[in-house]
């Protein structure tokens, strides 16, 4: 069956800030809530990055607040480079002084884009969908950004589990907040055709990472050709960029 090879890529990008360890969780802490500490620098970065693939999910990109100097950094990403179609979705406001979206950047058109509110013991997380092509064999991407909490998450991923149950070819790309082989994560293994990953990539922290918390998990329908994380400028996730095989069938 012909195929096409995509490239995507999955980037917490902490709104744009920078953490190069642990202390500048206290030390630049007021780049959370305030513009400058040169964001627009380690977007452009972020952009380059981003530039060089078809299909990317971003997390924590400010869709404009205070801290980002009230630009839609998703938008400013897919203006940067030079992305045809993009969409967000905020989740987490804080007043004017900062917000948060999950965010899609693409050069295929997207048949279809939704966004969807995450349960949890706290609200503001969500996960964003782009359907390209027609049909049940349709490739679905989704993008999510998961709770801290095991409980949440878990109502989280049943949720999501029931929205991918039936697809074939489907993507869950995202900043999860457990490793792959978590509790939590069986019922999406069980609930749909999701794999899970056959190697962990290490993606957290940045500067000395540890933990494999950054996924992007695929059906069997789709062949995974490569995998990499890859700095996101200063943000305390590394991107994981993957190329991925996608039958045309998939996609018309």
């Amino acid at each position: 069956m012909p195929a096409r090879r995509l490239r995507l890529l999955s980037a917490n990008i902490q709104a744009g800030s920078s953490t190069r360890g642990y202390h500048d969780y206290v030390a630049r802490s007021w780049s959370h809530v305030l513009p400058g500490g040169n964001k627009r620098g380690a977007l452009d970065s972020i952009a380059e990055l981003a530039g060089r693939h078809d299909i990317v999910g971003l997390q924590e990109a400010d869709p404009g607040s205070l801290r980002s100097g009230f630009t839609n950094q998703t938008q400013y990403l897919a203006q940067r480079a030079g992305f045809a179609y993009w969409s967000h979705q905020p989740n987490r406001r804080m007043g004017g002084v900062a917000s948060s979206a999950n965010g899609l950047l693409s050069r295929l058109e997207p048949r279809l884009v939704e966004e969807f509110p995450l349960p949890g013991r706290v609200k503001g997380r969500g996960v964003l969908t782009a359907t390209f092509g027609h049909g049940e064999s349709a490739l679905t991407i989704a993008i999510a950004h998961l709770s801290l909490g095991s409980q949440s998450r878990a109502t989280q991923l049943g949720f999501i589990a029931e929205l991918l149950a039936h697809r074939s070819h489907a993507v869950l790309m995202g900043d999860f907040n457990c490793n792959p082989d978590s509790p939590e994560m069986q019922a999406l293994y069980r609930h749909t055709q999701l794999q899970p990953p056959d190697r962990c990539v290490l993606t957290f922290p940045s500067w000395r990472p540890q933990r494999a918390i950054d996924h992007m998990l695929v059906t069997p329908a789709l062949g995974i050709s490569a995998m990499q994380a890859l700095p996101a400028a200063q943000s305390d996730h590394l991107a994981l960029s993957v190329d991925l095989d996608v039958p045309e069938t998939a996609l018309r």
